[in-house]
């Protein structure tokens, strides 16, 4: 398997599993205990499990991310035209790296986010993110291959 459809693989598998956790979290706010632990450790604020319509967009988005980076790896196969593909997984790097990046001091000590929220950001989410994102960008500003379609 070539570096690109490693990383593609890789990244692709990320964005999934973040997929099947927000479609749980559209029921349940496993694996938390209740949807207030939720708030403060997943969200930041707020009293609950943010509404289930918000989850399953936010899944639906990252699914789209998932097949979107595969596809462009060449691990799943291509469908539509490769620029419209390629700007695609170009739009998810940009999203994810601008999260990771500035994931700190938007949720940094002056925001009103929990402190659960606030060290978790900075340990996990936020460098997730940046490796989601740099992964995506690998695939996406890789040169043209003979593969490409």
């Amino acid at each position: 398997m070539g570096a690109i459809r490693a990383v593609g693989a890789g990244v692709s598998a990320g964005l999934a599993v973040t997929a099947g956790l927000h479609v749980v979290w559209a029921v349940t706010p496993w694996p938390l205990r209740t949807p207030e632990e939720f708030a403060e450790t997943v969200v930041g604020a707020g009293e609950g499990v943010p509404p289930a319509r918000a989850c399953l967009t936010v899944a639906g988005l990252l699914g789209t991310a998932s097949y979107l980076v595969a596809a462009e790896a060449g691990v799943l196969p291509r469908v539509g035209p490769r620029g419209l593909r390629r700007a695609g997984v170009r739009a998810v790097a940009g999203v994810l790296l601008a999260r990771g990046l500035a994931g700190p001091v938007v949720f940094g000590r002056l925001s009103e986010r929990s402190e659960r929220f606030r060290r978790l950001n900075v340990r996990y989410y936020s460098p997730l993110c940046v490796a989601l994102g740099a992964g995506a960008a690998a695939v996406g500003w890789r040169g043209p291959s003979a593969t490409d379609c």
